[in-house]
């Protein structure tokens, strides 16, 4: 999920494309869903994705975030790393501002989770793009993230297989964990681009993707097919006429972000003692995102239904389908774009979550919380849902 520029540049402002951690029992997913689809408005757990906004002033925050809790929002998610610039503290990366050092102190004092939200896999950085072209992603026609970006030109997203990849992502995990003052770090981008696009995005393009095709499937680096090949005997790119029906070919991607997410970015948040989330797709495997083996405290699906020309009843149905995939079952917070909901939608939207098993719901975005918007919140924190 990009919930930001990829947005409107995909559907021109009419569809979008994302503190204690605690462990649900393994459990059948029938069950965890009976118990949680009982659960009362004040015992969820609501969240909002929050963006850097240049036109709103430090007052403005405040008013904000205050009248977000007021609603029954419980914890946000602001954007202080997009791939390019940083709004924290940090010596690693090119600061524009430091917004999370202005925002934290807000959340603590109303008594909101702050989760620092970083882009993971996609790095339109130019410095990296020069200094580090080997580092990028490479397409079935053998054509590198940097040169050939799908869909739109930041598009540029990074190879896991590639060792100082998983140091840089590393690090930049480690730069927000070691903020005392926050609660959690949550990934965004941590996947590779998407091969199939939602239903509802193709005709933007004036593209129909009724299978995968070379030029949107990725990675094809020197490092992932050597890594391949040693491990099969078989180069993707050379020995298959059809990557997209190798299954191992398949997993091997799969696993190139899981094992990053789980072997380095887990352990890097848990060193300070950190919550660990990420907004994920529910078409996870036409992005190789295999999230459900992941080792997160909690999961924030991008259950967008117009993306996908369904009704609300699609939460339900990928909040149900997200658990019943999950060896061990991590809570799960379904989120929701508000452009696509009118504010009794909202509560409908959030009737559907809960009816599927999530603990609760995330919003995109937080600056598009209109006053009706809170009502509707504070509705679903007062009543029995």
């Amino acid at each position: 999920m990009d919930k930001r520029k990829f947005i409107k540049q995909l559907t021109k402002g009419s569809l979008a494309l994302a503190s204690s951690s605690w462990l649900l029992e393994a459990c059948s997913s029938s069950s965890q869903n009976d118990s949680l689809s009982s659960l009362s408005g004040k015992d969820q757990k609501l969240w909002s994705w929050a963006r850097p906004n240049e036109n709103w002033s430090l007052e403005d925050w405040k008013r904000k975030l205050a009248q977000a809790k007021d609603s029954g929002i419980d914890a946000i998610l602001l954007e202080v790393y997009n791939g390019k610039n940083a709004f924290f503290d940090t010596d690693r990366l090119d600061v524009k501002e430091d917004l999370l050092g202005q925002i934290v102190p807000i959340c603590k004092e109303l008594g909101l989770e702050f989760h620092a939200w970083m882009w993971t896999m996609l790095c339109p950085n130019p410095k990296i793009v020069e200094q580090h072209p080997d580092w990028y992603a490479v397409n079935g026609l053998g054509q590198p993230a940097t040169t050939h970006p799908a869909y739109v030109d930041y598009y540029k997203f990074l190879d896991a297989y590639h060792p100082e990849v998983q140091e840089y992502v590393r690090q930049n995990v480690n730069s927000l964990a070691q903020i005392s003052e926050i609660d959690g770090v949550h990934l965004d981008y941590v996947r590779l681009p998407d091969v199939i696009i939602a239903e509802a995005l193709q005709p933007k393009y004036n593209i129909v993707q009724d299978r995968e095709y070379p030029e949107y499937d990725y990675s094809y680096s020197d490092i992932c097919r050597k890594m391949f090949k040693e491990k099969t005997g078989i180069d993707p790119l050379t020995d298959l006429e059809d990557p997209s029906t190798n299954e191992a070919w398949r997993q091997f991607r799969y696993d190139g972000i899981s094992n990053l997410v789980n072997g380095k970015l887990v352990p890097e948040a848990k060193k300070f003692n950190k919550m660990i989330t990420a907004a994920v797709f529910p078409n996870w495997e036409s992005v190789r995102q295999e999230w459900h083996t992941w080792d997160l405290d909690a999961f924030l699906p991008m259950l967008y239904h117009n993306f996908y020309n369904r009704d609300l009843s699609f939460i339900k149905e990928h909040t149900e389908a997200a658990l019943s995939r999950m060896k061990v079952k991590k809570p799960i917070y379904s989120g929701v774009y508000l452009p696509s909901l009118t504010p009794d939608q909202l509560i409908e939207a959030n009737e559907m979550a809960i009816a599927g098993g999530a603990k609760g719901m995330s919003t995109f975005a937080f600056d598009g919380l209109t006053d009706e918007y809170m009502a509707a919140l504070k509705k679903i924190k007062q009543s029995k849902i």
